[in-house]
């Protein structure tokens, strides 16, 4: 079993950054795949970025060049970066750990791009 917890999430301004973590703990032996994904209100669930136990990381289109995942293995740890935030990018961002064969969600941390 793994716990997932986010923080981060919050208010900003168009323009502004974010730092969105995510620390997972429990009974298990390693964690292969982390990630983030959100969903707007109305819209389903996607992808914004992933990261593998090695470092190899996925970027959706929507945020390349603006948000930036990273991870810290040893702590069990993945951050988002999120710099240049827009309006659009307005969600709820969730954190996901790949276990061997389960994968755990997070619960959640909002996030408001508004001026």
């Amino acid at each position: 079993q793994v716990q997932l917890v986010e923080s981060g999430g919050g208010l900003v301004q168009p323009g502004g950054s974010l730092r969105l973590s995510c620390a997972a703990s429990g009974s298990f032996f390693s964690i292969n795949t982390m990630g983030w994904y959100r969903q707007a209100p109305g819209k389903q669930r996607e992808l914004v970025a992933t990261i593998t136990r090695g470092g190899n990381t996925n970027y959706a289109d929507s945020v390349k060049g603006r948000f930036t995942i990273s991870r810290d293995t040893a702590k069990n740890t993945v951050y988002l970066q999120m710099n240049s935030l827009k309006p659009e990018d307005t969600a709820v961002y969730y954190c996901k750990a790949d276990l061997r064969y389960v994968g755990y969600w997070g619960q959640g941390t909002q996030v408001t791009v508004s001026s």
